[in-house]
């Protein structure tokens, strides 16, 4: 699962800013020309300006469980526990449409998966978070059955499918049950690696539930430094609804300058600095992966 967005939604600046034209063109009407324009003024000179500097703090990003995913599953019979560590430097101030703001928020993320097979998977999430002044609540859960192409059947890049499914609060999300798909591809070239994330996403049920699908993209690019060490960059992103892709400043990219240490076939280390590139998106904040296959 990722961010950018898609799964746990916080209300971004461009839908702030949104409010304000309807706020202008709903506006109600006055008695007479003169005062209908007066007040049409006032909520193009007032309430709208002030609408859109608030806008301007309100950064919108799902910082749970932020990961490119490689095609291989966990092998048959054993079990991978993963923790995921985020928090948001520089992000949304205020709370929005009843949910909780990210800037200063820590998020925990508990994931185990299993394999069942070498070519299937499941796992599951636990989503949990820190806030200032509102102590460590829980956010909701996540179900992930995953199938991949087996390797014996030598592609010549690894290809996998993965489909989620989950509830979170309502405090934490405008769409309390959501679904992705999200294939995998991703190949391995000497010391170069490169995997492709294009998920889709869609609201079960919330205030987005009548929208289609919504286009995430992913990737990621690392080269190994040495046999431990690798050095990347990770990119997420949310477009919109497929077909209706909103303007740049409605989506959300943020890059991850990223370091991975291969410490051991059983461990996973996986740190990375996150910079928003849009008004939609949270400036600033920092990830940590910890895994441990048993």
């Amino acid at each position: 699962m990722k961010t950018p967005n898609s799964k746990l939604q916080i209300p971004n600046k461009s839908q702030i800013a949104n409010l304000g034209e309807r706020a202008v063109t709903h506006s109600t009407p006055c008695s007479s020309a003169y005062l209908g324009g007066l007040c049409g003024l006032c909520v193009k000179n007032l309430f709208l300006p002030l609408l859109v500097s608030f806008s301007l703090t309100a950064l919108g990003q799902d910082n749970y469980e932020i990961q490119v995913y490689a095609s291989e599953t966990v092998p048959s019979g054993r079990t991978m526990v993963e923790l995921h560590s985020n928090y948001t430097i520089d992000g949304q101030r205020d709370r929005i449409n009843g949910m909780l703001p990210s800037n200063h928020a820590f998020h925990e993320t508990l994931e185990i998966t299993h394999g069942f097979t070498s070519w299937f998977e499941t796992g599951f999430y636990v989503f949990s978070s820190i806030q200032p002044g509102e102590g460590w609540e829980w956010v909701g859960d996540h179900i992930r059955p995953r199938v991949r192409i087996p390797s014996e059947w030598q592609w010549p890049v690894g290809l996998s499918l993965s489909t989620e499914f989950g509830f979170q609060r309502r405090a934490f999300s405008e769409d309390t049950w959501n679904w992705e798909l999200r294939p995998i591809i991703d190949k391995q070239w000497g010391r170069w690696y490169l995997a492709l994330n294009p998920s889709f996403e869609k609201s079960i049920h919330g205030l987005n539930s009548a929208s289609g699908f919504d286009f995430a993209p992913s990737a990621k690019i690392s080269f190994d430094v040495t046999k431990l060490v690798a050095v990347g960059v990770e990119y997420y992103s949310s477009l919109g609804q497929v077909g209706h892709f909103d303007n740049w400043e409605k989506q959300q990219h943020q890059i991850f300058p990223a370091l991975d240490l291969n410490l051991s076939p059983d461990w996973e280390f996986n740190l990375g600095i996150g910079i928003g590139l849009t008004r939609s998106t949270d400036d600033l904040m920092v990830k940590l992966i910890l895994g441990r296959r048993f």
